[in-house]
């Protein structure tokens, strides 16, 4: 059975119109000043309301205290919330008993140590996401970095599972095959520069998530 795809760092109408024409599972909104990706309240509540029903609507934060995320959940409204930061699992629990929004929770991997810590989050989340481990210097997510998905192989986790980092439309059905995801994530991907995506390389990207050929 196919991953689902979730087009992360939507920015634009026309890339979520692209994303959702493409059939992407997911439409991930970033809020992340760092990020080239990153929307502000008013721009995040209009593209909500565009993909909103045709694709299930993710905000990702980095370490956001209470105030931002209520700010956030008020204005967006997601389906999910990604935290992307280095929220510890009682943090995690936390805002899963206050604001109630399923929680999804990326992990930084670079080598088999770094799932160690993703079990004591399992009662609290509905998925977990891998991501590689950022560049010295770079924000977390979207910076176009792999790590080895051997790492992955023969692993089972008590959630449903994203792979993120470094996937593309020539390269996704590979990482598939190497570990059977539950769910594939794309950003820097599928942009022709930081921050600004590709509507060729979005559909390509999902066609080849879904077992296509990249156009």
């Amino acid at each position: 059975m196919a991953p689902l795809v979730k087009i992360c760092g939507i920015n634009t109408a026309s890339a979520a119109d692209t994303a959702v024409r493409a059939r992407a599972d997911f439409c991930g909104l970033v809020f992340h000043p760092k990020s080239p990706r990153h929307l502000g309240l008013e721009p995040a509540r209009a593209l909500a309301e565009r993909i909103r029903g045709r694709a299930r609507l993710v905000t990702l934060t980095c370490d956001p205290d209470d105030e931002a995320i209520a700010a956030i959940l008020a204005a967006v409204r997601p389906e999910f919330l990604q935290l992307h930061g280095r929220e510890t699992a009682e943090r995690v629990a936390a805002i899963h008993a206050r604001f109630g929004v399923p929680l999804i929770k990326a992990f930084p991997i670079a080598e088999a140590a770094d799932f160690a810590p993703v079990a004591a989050y399992a009662p609290f989340v509905e998925m977990f996401l891998f991501d590689a481990k950022a560049p010295p210097g770079a924000v977390p997510g979207g910076h176009g970095a792999a790590f080895d998905w051997q790492l992955l192989k023969g692993r089972s986790f008590a959630r449903p599972w994203f792979l993120a980092g470094g996937l593309k439309p020539d390269n996704v059905a590979r990482a598939i095959a190497a570990c059977d995801p539950s769910a594939v994530d794309v950003s820097s991907g599928v942009e022709t520069a930081p921050g600004v995506k590709d509507p060729d390389l979005i559909a390509a990207f999902v066609s080849a998530a879904r077992g296509g050929t990249p156009s």
